[in-house]
């Protein structure tokens, strides 16, 4: 490989704790400097190619702006998810007034973390993963990543290797995202690092305290460790009708595609339930030239999440889009020859449709699980170290965590929380003792908004709101005993990778101070 030496600018030119992106002869490379250090890395994020430079620079890591994966600022390792693969960094150094970096002729945009790979001299033992969804997927890297090199194994229904399933309800759905895109690694990585398979199973039962599993196919195996990753199954109306052809739950890509297939002959279609899927999915199909009309029991959408401002923002702005809302009612049934043709409200409204499409969220899907007491939702009890039973962890929508912050417990349906819980599962699992403490993070895109949230509010006293919701660009926070909980905020990307580092390190400033206007809040890092 030859390299070369280029100058990057004169060292007053880098604003001291910033970012900033600099291009010399086509190369684009991130300056970050701590204090009187310079490092440069590679200028974008390895998940969906946000500019890091509109991040921030906090505590030793860079935060992306757009899904706030984190990366060592360093060395450019991977410290959070939802990044799969670390930054590349490059020798910075001061040369008088100038700072120099030394980058190859060919640079690559990111590099694979060190893995291991197995060696059963060295290791003997078995590690199974049951699902594989974020958690899991994340949880089989983790192991790699950390120097585990005895057996791993992830056991999954779907006969898909795991893919991006928060894009499911978005850009596959209305077709900006490729078959070929959507997994998150190619055959090749599980094969190069010794990552088993084992696709189209069901796993029948799993004894907590012996850790044996039983597949459906009446194999079994009792490994040295267990990880349940299964996540959840969408809830299914049960009125009569429900059987009819065209009515659809999304939650795998099987799932995607029958609804793609659908709606390539509807022009009308309902969708019940007014939850994240419902109304990303709702989005979807407008934008398809797709009819819609939402049935929900709330009276605003999403009121009891973000509050009922922007839910009426997000009302609005399907609405504009020509989105037909029945708030506060319920199907009663469905009517139909062979397929869905009509719904029936409770009130005797109905609605004719080519399609249906339910939201209504999921049960955790841990009926298999033996020997652990699950809680009234269906999750299992974990420990702050993700730790159920025997050497059984589980992690993701399934999980249900003593929450370090607002000290209940808490099971949180995120796609990045599901990568965290993963990576800590498995580390917990080779004794490394982490206790699991990620800040809770999720993104929407519908109706042209980019919602961005930050920490868990299951309930507030008061919000204080930045900006202006009816203008579509603010950050509210949520408030609860006199402590900020959570933020959501519409195109405030920076800002809002701000937020996530100032919870995570008991920063944030009081609602007293936050009530008083707009504080530089990157500055308080």
């Amino acid at each position: 490989m030859s390299w070369k030496e280029i100058i990057a600018g004169k060292i007053e030119d880098f604003e001291e704790n910033g970012l900033k992106t600099v291009e010399v002869e086509g190369a684009k490379v991130l300056i970050a400097r701590v204090g009187d250090e310079f490092h440069a890395l590679s200028a974008f994020c390895t998940h969906y190619g946000a500019p890091l430079e509109k991040g921030v620079l906090s505590d030793g890591r860079i935060v992306c702006p757009w899904h706030h994966a984190c990366y060592n600022v360093r060395n450019g390792d991977i410290l959070n998810p939802p990044a799969m693969n670390a930054l590349v960094s490059y020798e910075a150094w001061k040369d008088g007034e100038n700072l120099k970096v030394r980058i190859p002729e060919d640079m690559p945009k990111r590099r694979l973390p060190e893995m291991t790979r197995r060696d059963p001299k060295a290791d003997d033992r078995t590690f199974v993963i049951i699902g594989g969804g974020a958690a899991g997927y994340y949880a089989a890297q983790s192991f790699r990543e950390n120097g585990f090199k005895g057996r791993v194994i992830m056991i999954t229904r779907e006969k898909r290797l795991p893919y991006d399933r928060p894009n499911l309800s978005k850009d596959y759905l209305h077709g900006k995202a490729k078959d070929e895109w959507m997994p998150l690694r190619e055959d090749a990585f599980y094969a190069e690092h010794d990552i088993e398979i084992l696709g189209g199973k069901e796993v029948l039962s799993l004894e907590a305290d012996t850790g044996k599993i039983v597949l459906d196919d009446g194999g079994t195996m009792e490994p040295d460790g267990v990880i349940v990753a299964t996540g959840g199954r969408p809830r299914k109306p049960g009125m009569p009708g429900s059987d009819l052809g065209n009515i659809f739950t999304l939650r795998s890509f099987d799932d995607a595609d029958a609804i793609i297939a659908a709606a390539k002959s509807a022009s009308k279609a309902v969708v019940i339930g007014s939850s994240f899927i419902g109304m990303e999915a709702t989005h979807s199909l407008t934008e398809l030239g797709i009819k819609v009309t939402v049935v929900g029991k709330d009276a605003i959408p999403f009121e009891h999440v973000l509050g009922k401002e922007i839910g009426l923002l997000l009302k609005r702005e399907h609405e504009g889009r020509g989105v037909v809302f029945e708030l506060e009612k319920n199907v009663s049934r469905f009517f139909g020859e062979g397929n869905v043709e009509r719904v029936l409200l409770n009130d005797g409204t109905e609605i004719e449709t080519d399609m249906v499409l339910v939201g209504i969220g999921v049960v955790p899907e841990t009926g298999f699980v033996k020997g652990i007491e699950l809680l009234p939702d269906g999750s299992i009890p974990v420990d702050g170290y993700l730790h159920a039973a025997g050497n059984v962890f589980a992690a993701g929508d399934i999980a249900s965590y003593p929450d370090l912050r607002s000290g209940t417990r808490s099971r949180i349906e995120h796609w990045r929380v599901a990568m965290q819980q993963g990576r800590t599962a498995a580390m917990n699992m080779l004794g490394m003792e982490v206790r699991y403490g990620g800040v809770p993070f999720f993104w929407t895109d519908q109706a042209g908004l980019n919602l961005q949230y930050v920490g868990h509010a299951p309930s507030w006293d008061s919000l204080i709101t930045w900006g202006s919701v009816e203008e579509k660009e603010f950050i509210t926070f949520y408030v609860s005993n006199g402590v900020v909980l959570a933020a959501c905020g519409n195109w405030r990307d920076t800002e809002m990778a701000a937020i996530e580092e100032l919870i995570r390190l008991k920063k944030m400033p009081w609602p007293e101070e936050l009530a008083s206007g707009p504080i530089d809040l990157k500055a308080l890092l």
